[in-house]
């Protein structure tokens, strides 16, 4: 069943409009009476069409219910920027695996430094990105791509989730260790390239950061989100 999110919902008469309303009737085709699936506020409603122009379809509510493809636990994506076009990667599949958020930081070994003003251009396409793999994905919501955080705003943001855990090639405890017992957020920070300098290591601890070592393989930085996301869903009983 065709999915659509909105942000805001009204039951006694559901609106979609602009690009969405044009798909249902002239790409879908769809007609009154005909039934799709709106997602909002981490809920699933199974609406009947009850009237469809290019510009506006209303809708009328069957039956809603939680999605069931949203996490119990909210998790954070604190991604320092990698190069080309490997964000979009990490945003695609972190989607897809129940990330909540994705953060880019810029850290100091990124190779790439875009300036704030030039990766704020960037985002339409990047939250586009999270909206197509969210749908793919069946999610309930449609997980934020924030603008870029400098190294201190990470850290200090970091700290309002139940557990922060640092992807650390230098070492730390095995993922299996690191207490996720009764964590309803938590915040997941991966390097870029190069990893991370060791005093930017050492103060994301000394911020509360739990540092977890992933093994002798080394990972890209493409690939470690995705593999820690996995273990994190797994833990908490989402995957």
């Amino acid at each position: 069943m065709p999915r659509f999110f909105l942000e805001e919902l009204d039951e006694s008469d559901v609106c979609i409009t602009g690009p969405d309303a044009r798909h249902i009737g002239l790409a879908l085709r769809m007609r009154v009476g005909e039934m799709l699936t709106v997602c909002a506020y981490g809920r699933d409603y199974q609406c009947r069409i009850r009237s469809i122009t290019p510009e506006e379809v209303h809708l009328d509510v069957v039956s809603a219910e939680l999605c069931a493809a949203e996490p119990s636990v909210s998790l954070t994506l604190y991604q320092a920027v990698p190069k080309a076009d490997k964000l979009e990667q990490i945003i695609q599949k972190s989607v897809e695996l129940g990330a909540t958020r994705i953060v880019p930081v810029l850290t100091r070994r990124c190779i790439s430094r875009p300036k704030p003003a030039e990766f704020q251009k960037k985002l339409p396409r990047l939250q586009k990105i999270a909206a197509s793999a969210a749908k793919q994905a069946g999610r309930g919501i449609i997980p934020e791509i924030t603008p870029m955080l400098t190294f201190a705003q990470a850290c200090a943001e970091m700290q309002q989730a139940d557990r922060a855990i640092l992807l650390y090639e230098g070492g730390g405890v095995r993922f299996d260790e690191a207490d996720l017992h009764d964590c309803r957020s938590i915040a997941l920070i991966v390097g870029s390239e190069g990893g991370f300098d060791p005093e930017e290591a050492e103060q994301l601890q000394q911020n509360g950061a739990v540092a977890v070592w992933l093994g002798h393989r080394i990972l890209r930085c493409e690939t470690a989100p995705l593999a820690a996301i996995s273990i994190v869903m797994h833990r908490t009983g989402n995957l």
